[in-house]
């Protein structure tokens, strides 16, 4: 990560900064939102604030940790850091707090109803479309209500923070008032220097959690149709997830088994090579907020194909420009990855502007508008403490005034 610098202004105070967020980055279930909150967090403490994230707690990491100076408080499962997150807030476990950060992934932790202080909202995106995927008919009618109408109601008083103008018009769409939503979009951190390796004919990967909404059965699919027609077919899926054990047996019942590895979780290295050593960069995902993975394979020259309805990926992937946006059908899918491993010059091109877009988007960038937000929020409710001197950061599309 690129150190971003969203500093206090000579004689302000520090600022305490807690993000209420479902996981980390050391969760199993862990991905591109934790990736976002972690990386504003590190550039706070960098800036000199003090930054508490409070999370589920899991096998992988202590309940309580200090981490590239975050501290680290995980309490409760993954339903059960709700209540957990709670009574650490209304306790006062975590000292005096000058600004809480709410992540909103579906169910949110209801933070209005807790302090006093000042809360932003952030927001990936909206889950419509995944509760009936993942939970039954009652559970999922609960839950879209509770994202729906309850989470809005709430927190009709609070800034927001979505990661694309797409999550924005969502969220307008649940009768959140646009001026009170900032669009603050995920960064893009360079590839390391030592990736090495060029792209292996054939070769198509995919880098995420393995969970139902982001539909690597589609791109098995794939595999199933281009066999015997692509020379060197193969598909590397980097993650992991509680869904990963139906994969495999999907995978099997397919036929293709031989033609897919799942890698599960690699270091970031090893990430990073098998990316550049990939022709096409999949992403058959029904709901993204941004897409991370599109830029992490973009920062290698390897093009995305995904799904236009797909939310956030209309930002992070320019249809016919870095990458192919198709109708959501499997099908058509596969027909764009047929036309790219089959035309070079087209995926140059392409790979070749998404390498070029990519370099626009810095976790800096992402790190000082975030600070903006905060100091809104802070200093709407009547302190003098700023967070970022920089109000013109490029990656702060929208912001209320």
């Amino acid at each position: 990560m690129s150190p971003a610098d969203p500093g206090r202004r000579v004689g302000q105070r520090q600022l305490h900064v807690v993000f209420l967020n479902w996981r980390d980055t050391t969760n199993p279930e862990g991905g591109g939102s934790e990736r976002y909150v972690e990386s504003v967090a590190h550039a706070l403490v960098e800036a000199g604030h003090r930054v508490t994230i409070v999370c589920a707690a899991h096998v992988r990491a202590p309940a309580d940790e200090v981490r590239g100076g975050v501290r680290f408080v995980r309490r409760g499962s993954k339903l059960g850091v709700y209540p957990a997150a709670a009574w650490t807030i209304l306790t006062r476990r975590l000292g005096s707090i000058d600004v809480v950060v709410d992540v909103q992934n579906g169910v949110p932790f209801l933070s209005r109803l807790l302090t006093r202080k000042p809360v932003v909202v952030l927001v990936h995106h909206v889950h419509r479309e995944q509760w009936s995927v993942v939970y039954g008919r009652s559970a999922a009618a609960v839950g879209w209500w509770i994202e729906s109408k309850l989470a809005p109601w709430v927190y009709r008083n609070c800034q927001y923070v979505a990661v694309s103008e797409a999550t924005r018009t969502e969220l307008t769409g649940l009768g959140v008032d646009p001026t009170r939503i900032a669009v603050v979009h995920n960064g893009t951190e360079p590839p390391p220097a030592q990736t090495t390796g060029e792209p292996v004919p054939g070769s198509l990967v995919i880098v995420g959690r393995l969970v139902p909404h982001k539909r690597v059965e589609h791109a098995l699919a794939t595999m199933v149709s281009l066999r015997g027609e692509v020379p060197g077919l193969r598909l590397t899926v980097v993650g992991d997830g509680w869904w990963a054990d139906q994969l495999h047996e999907r995978a099997d019942e397919l036929g293709v088994d031989d033609l897919v590895d799942f890698r599960g979780f690699v270091d970031d290295g090893t990430k990073h090579r098998i990316i550049a050593e990939s022709q096409v960069h999949l992403m058959p995902s029904l709901k993204e907020g941004w897409g991370i993975a599109v830029m992490e394979a973009a920062s290698h020259g390897v093009t995305t194909v995904a799904y236009r309805s797909a939310g956030g990926v209309n930002e992070s992937v320019l249809d016919g420009m870095t990458g192919l946006l198709v109708a959501d059908d499997p099908a058509a899918f596969t027909a764009a990855v047929r036309r790219l491993l089959g035309d070079d010059q087209l995926r140059a091109r392409l790979g070749e502007a998404a390498r070029l877009r990519a370099g626009t988007f810095s976790w800096e960038q992402t790190a000082k508008s975030f600070a903006v937000v905060l100091n809104d929020a802070v200093a709407r409710r009547g302190t003098h403490a700023e967070v970022d001197p920089d109000e013109s950061s490029p990656a702060l599309s929208q912001r209320s005034p």
